[in-house]
């Protein structure tokens, strides 16, 4: 009876220990089996905002749940570099499965600290020109993404069709941001073949942002502003001193428009998100960066126009834009 007893308790203990081991290694199991993103946004304004938001949607969509497979660690670096240096300095600290940058500075970054974690850009409109990758087809520094090319050439011949007589055209960027740098070169290029006359106002953050603005509206007849993150951030003070000049204000993405700009031609930053969104999963899937080319979003263009600044301009639009399938009319 008694050595009964004592089998029957050594083999509860054994049992027992199966089954605290068991659960041991299930709970080892999910936390290796949670993935962790870390995401750096330059600073908020409705362009990044929207690819943030598109982000996060399109990866529920893919089956990322945060809690049971996926962990998301975000930072904002307020506009300022230094804070972007020491924000990929935690990141690296924490050893992320992938670092998504949103916005160049921020993607540079990442490039220069975390070059043993794969990275995924979104919102680079020249990563070649950024010293991110030298090849938009085959990767070959651990760093892809999406990029937001801007059509300055579209952009421009918009306002030429919208003014024939345009003389003077004033353009508005940080040219600490390679991005604005590469458009307003472009810009440039464009101005010459046509004889316009091109005016530059520079700014290295928002608080020069007004001056600049207003020396431009008081000598051009049209103002160009890139897809510049510190001219974003600004946009209701760049749109209000345009609109009360009565002077249209082209820029080079359609939140711009939304946020007080005239007339832009190009993507529609959602589809940036969601397709950034697409390069992360294919990552956390096994995918290596140099098997994942740069998306460059150049087709599939509209024309954006801000009813409500039309209006303020007292602007009739010609029949070409008029009648352009790609019209969309933001109010």
């Amino acid at each position: 009876m008694k050595t009964k007893l004592i089998k029957g308790l050594f083999a509860a203990g054994l049992a027992a220990n199966m089954l605290v081991g068991c659960g041991s290694n299930d709970a080892s199991t999910n936390v290796k089996d949670i993935k962790k993103v870390a995401i750096i946004q330059l600073v908020e304004h409705t362009s990044l905002n929207t690819i943030k938001s598109s982000f996060d949607k399109q990866m529920k969509e893919l089956g990322y749940e945060e809690g049971k497979n996926i962990e998301y660690v975000f930072k904002n670096a307020q506009g300022d570099n230094n804070t972007a240096a020491s924000i990929i300095q935690e990141f690296k600290a924490q050893n992320p499965d992938v670092v998504m940058a949103i916005a160049t500075p921020v993607a540079q970054a990442a490039a220069k600290l975390s070059i043993d974690t794969p990275i995924i850009f979104s919102a680079v409109s020249d990563p070649v020109g950024a010293k991110l990758t030298n090849s938009l087809e085959k990767p070959d520094k651990n760093i892809t993404g999406t990029s937001d090319e801007i059509q300055v050439e579209l952009i421009l011949e918009r306002a030429l069709q919208i003014n024939p007589n345009l003389k003077k055209l004033g353009v508005i960027y940080n040219k600490g941001e390679a991005n604005s740098v590469t458009n307003i070169q472009k810009a440039k290029t464009y101005a010459k073949s046509k004889n316009i006359e091109l005016i530059e106002a520079t700014v290295t953050n928002v608080n020069e942002v007004q001056t600049a603005i207003d020396v431009l509206t008081s000598k051009c007849d049209a103002v160009f502003a890139p897809n510049d993150n510190t001219v974003a951030s600004a946009m209701n003070v760049v749109g209000t001193a345009c609109a009360k000049a009565k002077i249209p204000l082209y820029v080079g993405a359609d939140s711009m428009v939304q946020d007080g700009g005239f007339l832009s031609v190009g993507i529609n930053y959602e589809e940036l998100g969601k397709e950034t969104a697409n390069m992360v999963d294919k990552v956390l899937k096994g995918t290596k960066i140099e098997d994942i080319p740069v998306k460059v979003f150049k087709d599939n263009l509209n024309i954006y126009v801000n009813q409500s600044v039309l209006n303020q301009l007292g602007i009739e639009l010609p029949e070409s834009i008029k009648n352009d399938k790609s019209l969309s009319m933001i109010k």
